[in-house]
């Protein structure tokens, strides 16, 4: 089974050259750290300069609530908390066929 996680960002502009340092960081503590991880892009769109996506892939759900309490991801967390304007987040497991 695979769990996709899609999560967008918008940051407060005068965060914006602060943030994406720390969240690129997170994204390659994810992939060398948790064996669960099979990706982590960072993604962002010129048009919306304080957007930014995350298109994560787990092996499973239990692998991503993992990711949810890892000491780098709480250190990011809690670093970027006033940086963040809004977020949505949405998750998908693969149907199986």
């Amino acid at each position: 089974m695979t769990f996709a996680v899609c999560v967008t960002f918008e940051i407060k502009p005068e965060h914006a050259a602060e943030f994406m340092p720390l969240m690129l960081a997170n994204a390659r503590a994810s992939l060398a750290d948790e064996a669960g991880c099979l990706q982590f892009d960072v993604l962002t769109d010129p048009a919306h300069p304080g957007e930014v996506f995350l298109y994560e892939l787990y092996t499973d759900r239990t692998a991503f609530d993992r990711h949810l309490s890892a000491p780098h991801f709480l250190a990011f967390r809690d670093a970027v908390a006033g940086m963040i304007a809004g977020k949505t987040e949405r998750t998908y497991s693969k149907v199986i066929q």
